[in-house]
């Protein structure tokens, strides 16, 4: 059922006229729709699912050709004027239980102690780009290595990714100006790039003593002058994407006035895309798809040329066509729910929900990986922290009329302005566990420390902080989304499994050791007064460990790329619907068959800008 509109009784010649001549008028300016009801055409040559991190850059480098149409449907609203989103520092403000969050909860995670996690996810234009804390970090050249060895693609390898990374970046200065002169190595870096990142604008206390710590103890906690060039063994200083001391988001860089003005891009907003549908192209012979365990059912060879969008879960329907392809860009949590809620996954799940299968794939909504956190947190001898942003109202103020004068002061920075990226001892116990490492290599991190210059979550009345959250950077658990029921509005089943393998948990308590050697470093005497959390023997940190733990909300792996001939995975090193006829692609983080070790951000970045070239050649634009 089609939305009602002013063109419902006319004759279907001239609705399609009138279609035509609306196209040509919106064409000259590009667009922007409220919601799918206002939509003033049903067909595009592509259709992208998602305006998010990945699906802006699509629809950016898919609509440099001005002979193709391109249609971008996000479920959020705008970003525009949003100053939670503008203001780097009040990114925490717009990351949970908010209007630009999905506000998911995860399933009661066995290892967390039967605890439900938030699970951050942005709903708003640009996605988790406008909503994240702006960490730009690649992983290592390993992490890429690896998946083309996998998907036996060297398309994915980091040397033949340099041209799309650099086509991606640009870097420009931090908000304060300073000398970055050993601070990052301009020449592993791109510089004409769409998105703007740069390294932090204000100065903090713990900066000299970060650094002067990896003086310190060298062996252990090397600096590291750019993490970002493929080697990321070390500490050193943190880029963000932020540009002019604001957030650069795909909404604000891949879709800024000069692209969002281009007469062949419309983007729809607040419209949720429910399922994506089979064409009437459809080949009518019958198979056995044995690839994707079909376990001897007969199906067709399907092709997808159909989305199906609504506003609400009790509203119509409404029906986008596209001439060439569907591209799914809806995140790791929405773009393996959008193929099951369409019969793409496991026949016996599915069927269990009343949801009829047009493609048994056991694969879609396996393979969740994320990265655990846990805050650790130290009382220091310092007045300058975040404590005095958050318990003084005229210092606060004062911030935030300089951030809006000058676009300088405190605010321009997100939560860190350094990282760590170290790995455990070769004869650690963990191996004993997981004789494989689950790391991409030996340069590879297994665990992350983000140094922030006060506490995070819930604070105290009084005292001031230095936090050193550690994270597992590469994890050996795996988690699922699956479907909750047949009601595509109904909030999937996230489980991303935090330790539920041994090795993960191993590997937190080492790096809560490392955190606690690091902070025994000279540079810190008379400055850090004592820790915040008293745990000291190893029963109590891993309480601790199970009590804290949160999401640094960076799933991906859900419908992950395999090789063409594997009899696994969702999408083939093309990015194409593995099963799947024609039509349907998946451009997001979700296609990573290993989680990165680094935040997930500039690799999805990565993946678009690669993805839509392979749809550029496929299509000869």
């Amino acid at each position: 059922m089609a939305f009602e509109n002013g063109t419902a009784n006319m004759p279907s010649a001239a609705r399609k006229t009138w279609f035509s001549l609306t196209f040509l008028v919106v064409r000259c300016f590009g667009a922007f729709f409220d919601d799918i009801s206002v939509l003033p055409q049903d067909c595009y040559d592509f259709v992208v699912i998602g305006g998010g991190t990945a699906g802006l850059v699509v629809a950016n480098r898919l609509s440099e050709n001005p002979k193709v149409s391109v249609l971008v449907i996000e479920a959020g609203a705008s970003n525009k004027d949003v100053l939670d989103i503008k203001v780097p520092f009040y990114s925490t403000r717009v990351s949970s239980r908010t209007l630009y969050d999905w506000n998911y909860t995860t399933v009661p995670q066995a290892q967390l102690n039967g605890r439900s996690i938030d699970y951050t996810r942005g709903h708003v234009l640009g996605g988790c780009s406008s909503t994240n804390f702006m960490i730009y970090t690649r992983g290592s050249s390993e992490d890429y290595d690896r998946i083309a060895e996998v998907t036996r693609d060297q398309g994915w390898s980091w040397h033949n990714l340099q041209p799309f990374i650099l086509r991606n970046e640009i870097v420009t200065p931090p908000a304060d100006h300073h000398n970055t002169q050993g601070q990052y190595t301009p020449a592993v870096h791109g510089h004409s790039g769409v998105n703007s990142n740069s390294l932090p604008g204000f100065a903090t206390p713990m900066d000299e003593r970060i650094m002067r710590s990896t003086q310190e103890h060298p062996k252990e906690f090397p600096f590291n002058e750019d993490y970002n060039s493929g080697f990321q063994l070390g500490i050193g200083w943190g880029m963000a994407t932020i540009l002019n001391g604001e957030r650069s988001s795909s909404a604000t860089s891949y879709l800024a006035p000069k692209y969002a003005a281009r007469p062949n891009l419309h983007v729809v907003l607040n419209s949720r895309v429910t399922r994506v549908l089979a064409s009437s192209k459809t080949s009518s012979r019958s198979s056995i798809t044995s690839d994707y365990s079909t376990r001897g059912r007969t199906s067709k060879l399907v092709s997808i040329d159909t989305v199906e969008v609504a506003t609400a879960a009790d509203g119509p329907r409404k029906f986008i066509t596209a001439r060439k392809e569907i591209v799914l860009s809806a995140g790791s949590i929405g773009s393996p729910q959008i193929l099951m809620n369409s019969g793409i996954g496991d026949f016996d799940a599915l069927t269990k929900l009343g949801v009829e299968s047009i493609l048994n794939n056991p694969s879609v909504g396996q393979n969740l990986s994320d990265h655990p956190v846990v805050g650790n947190t130290w009382f220091v001898n310092e007045t300058e922290t975040w404590e005095k942003l958050v318990r003084n109202d005229t210092f606060a103020e004062e911030a935030l009329q300089l951030w809006r004068t000058k676009r300088q002061g405190p605010l321009v920075n997100t939560v860190t302005t350094q990282l760590g990226w170290l790995r455990i001892p070769d004869n650690s116990g963990a191996f004993k566990e997981h004789p494989d490492d689950p790391a991409a290599g030996p340069n590879t991190a297994h665990y992350e420390f983000v140094f922030a210059n006060g506490m995070r979550g819930k604070l105290p009345t009084e005292g001031n902080f230095v936090t050193i959250s550690t994270v597992v950077a590469s994890p050996a658990s795996r988690g699922s989304v699956q479907l909750r029921s047949g009601d595509p509005f109904d909030d999937p089943l996230i489980d991303p499994n935090f330790y539920g393998s041994k090795f993960d948990m191993t590997v937190m308590k080492e790096a809560i050791y490392a955190a606690r050697h690091f902070t025994a470093a000279k540079a810190w005497e008379g400055y850090i007064l004592k820790p915040y959390f008293s745990a000291t023997k190893e029963a109590e940190i891993e309480d601790m460990i199970r009590d804290t733990t949160r999401t640094i909300s960076h799933p991906v792996g859900t419908a992950a790329m395999s090789a063409k001939s594997a009899d696994y995975g969702v999408v083939d090193p093309d990015l194409r619907v593995k099963g799947i006829q024609s039509g349907l692609r998946v451009i997001d983080g979700s296609v990573f068959p290993y989680i990165p070790a680094g935040h997930t951000q500039a690799p999805v970045y990565i993946i678009a800008e690669r993805g839509s070239q392979l749809m550029k050649d496929a299509w000869g634009l």
